[in-house]
C-alpha cells in the first residue's frame, strides 16, 4: 500500500521522474565510461580482472625425474633450491624482465613470493603496505603470486591483470624473465654449464574471472542514482504541498 502511495506521488511529477532517470542513465554511464568534453569521446573503464597460470619445474642439468640415482635428499635439495628461485621474481632484476616481457610497468607490479623452505606461501612484499587508495586501484592491478609446492621443486605462478591477455602475458613474462635472470647470472659466473633447469610445464593460458561486470556495475549505479532521485522527487512534492497549505488563506 505505501509502495502504491508513492507511485501515485511521483505520478504528479513527471518532470521529476523525466530528471532522476536522465540524472540515472547518465550516472550508469558514467561508471563504465570516461567521458571528456574535448574533444567529445567515451573511454571505456574496465571492472573485468582476468587470471593465468603456469608452472615451472626446478630441476638438475640431468633432470632428476629420469635419474635413478637422485634419493630423496636430492628432491629436497631442489625443493629448497626452488624456494630460493621462486623468491628472485620479487627482486629488481627479475621485475625488470618480467616488464619488459609482459609490457606491465615495474611501478604497477605486484609480486608476492616464497620466503623459507618453512613458508613456502606468498608472503607481502615489504615497503607496499596496503592502504584506503588500493581498493579504488584494484581493478588495473597487476599482480604475481608465486608458490613453491612443499612436496615437490614445483614452482605456481599465478598472475591477475585487468585483461584475460595481459595476465597470460605476466605469468608467461614471470617464467621467460626467471629463466632469463638465472642464465645471465651463470654467464656472469664463467660457468660452463647450466647447474639449474628451469622448465615451464605449459604455456599460460588467461581467463576472465567476473564476466558481466560493467553490466552489473552499470545496472547498480543506474538503480541506486534513480532510487535517489524518485526519493528526492517525492519529498521536495511534499515539501511544496506543505507550503501551499501553509500560504492558504484560514478557511479556505
Amino acid at each position: 500500500m505505501r509502495f502504491g502511495m508513492h507511485v501515485r506521488e511521483l505520478s504528479r511529477s513527471r518532470a521529476g521522474m523525466a530528471i532522476s532517470l536522465l540524472l540515472a542513465v547518465l550516472a550508469a554511464l558514467w561508471s563504465v565510461e570516461r567521458i571528456s568534453l574535448l574533444p567529445p569521446k567515451l573511454t571505456p573503464r574496465s571492472f573485468e580482472m582476468g587470471t593465468a597460470y603456469t608452472q615451472l619445474l626446478v630441476d638438475n642439468p640431468k633432470s632428476a625425474l629420469t635419474d635413478l640415482s637422485v634419493d630423496s635428499d636430492g628432491v629436497t635439495a631442489l625443493m629448497t633450491r626452488s624456494v630460493l628461485v621462486g623468491s628472485l621474481t620479487a627482486s629488481p632484476a627479475v621485475e625488470a624482465l618480467i616488464s619488459r616481457r609482459s609490457g606491465v610497468p615495474v611501478s604497477e607490479l605486484q609480486v608476492e613470493t616464497p620466503s623459507t623452505p618453512a613458508h613456502v606461501y606468498p608472503q607481502p612484499v615489504t615497503g607496499r603496505s596496503n592502504s584506503p587508495t588500493d581498493l579504488l586501484r584494484s581493478p588495473i592491478q597487476y599482480r604475481l603470486e608465486v608458490y613453491a609446492d612443499p612436496i615437490v621443486p614445483f614452482l605456481d605462478i599465478y598472475a591477475q591483470a585487468p585483461s584475460a591477455a595481459t595476465a597470460a602475458r605476466l605469468a608467461n613474462g614471470a617464467a621467460e624473465g626467471l629463466s632469463t635472470y638465472l642464465q645471465s647470472v651463470e654467464s656472469s659466473q664463467g660457468t660452463s654449464h647450466s647447474l639449474i633447469r628451469l622448465l615451464q610445464l605449459g604455456t599460460a593460458q588467461g581467463k576472465v574471472i567476473n564476466p558481466g561486470v560493467d553490466l552489473q556495475v552499470a545496472a547498480l549505479v543506474f538503480l541506486f542514482v534513480f532510487g535517489l532521485g524518485c526519493g528526492g522527487t517525492i519529498a521536495l512534492g511534499r515539501i511544496r504541498r506543505g507550503w501551499q497549505l501553509a500560504a492558504a488563506p484560514v478557511g479556505q
